[in-house]
């Protein structure tokens, strides 16, 4: 089984292309950033979770290289003021391919523990990006008034609880897995292509931003936090739901 998974057949490599037009179609158009609070989640990394998960970290890395030479060609083409470290492989592409290397390797580590070993890890986490939610729905809403995020968390809340009811009842404890490796997919991207920004490029990034350069660490810090946990959120509803529809 293991040998299968780092073969690269022709059903593999149809996979990665099509999961590889899919991130850069979401790159391309707002489908791939959607609005949480005050912050805006990208979803691109999904395809390479999900290729890893269903046909191995060979599948996994090739469609997060396409996500990362993607990655490289938006900074190239249509740039901002910080897209300059896009341009540097080691930031775009690198965590990219680890998406989908780490995503399969932790789902099989799981699988193989078991259900009652990980049953409370993702409890622990679910919990806390349902606090995280409620007071961000809060803080949001108190301070612009604007009904559209909170409306937004209300269902991210919801969907995240219904994942709860999902992996304590109806998968078995299956999703169990599949979440938690997205979850470590989704880290894999966020701390990967930040902590590359802060140890490269750390006070020129946020003098482009506009802040203080000596506040380079807490500021990308603070990214990290404010974009990683809704991406994680969001990553978890639709790769639970596209695996369960698959093994299915």
């Amino acid at each position: 089984m293991i040998k299968d998974k780092n073969v690269l057949t022709i059903k593999k490599m149809a996979t990665i292309g099509i999961l590889g037009g899919i991130s850069i179609v979401l790159g391309m158009t707002p489908l791939g950033f959607i609005p949480v609070g005050p912050t805006r989640a990208t979803i691109m990394h999904i395809p390479v979770i999900i290729g890893a998960i269903v046909e191995g970290p060979l599948v996994g890395a090739f469609v997060g290289l396409i996500f990362g030479l993607f990655s490289m060609f938006q900074a190239a083409t249509n740039p901002t003021p910080v897209s300059f470290v896009f341009l540097n492989p080691v930031v775009s592409v690198l965590p990219r391919i680890l998406i989908g290397v780490i995503s399969y390797y932790v789902y099989e580590l799981l699988t193989r523990l078991g259900t009652n070993k990980s049953n409370w890890i993702l409890n622990i986490i679910l919990g806390g990006i349902l606090t995280y939610l409620v007071i961000g729905s809060y803080n949001g809403f108190k301070e612009s008034k604007n009904v559209l995020p909170l409306i937004i968390n209300i269902v991210l809340i919801a969907l995240t609880i219904a994942i709860g009811f999902y992996t304590q009842k109806k998968f078995k404890g299956k999703t169990m897995h599949v979440a938690i490796a997205t979850i470590a997919g989704t880290l894999t991207n966020t701390v990967g292509v930040l902590s590359s920004i802060y140890f490269l490029y750390g006070e020129k990034f946020v003098t482009k931003l506009g802040q203080d350069p000596e506040m380079a660490r807490k500021i990308i810090f603070g990214i990290g936090v404010t974009n990683g946990i809704p991406e994680m959120i969001i990553a978890i509803v639709v790769v639970v739901n596209v695996i369960a529809a698959i093994k299915k």
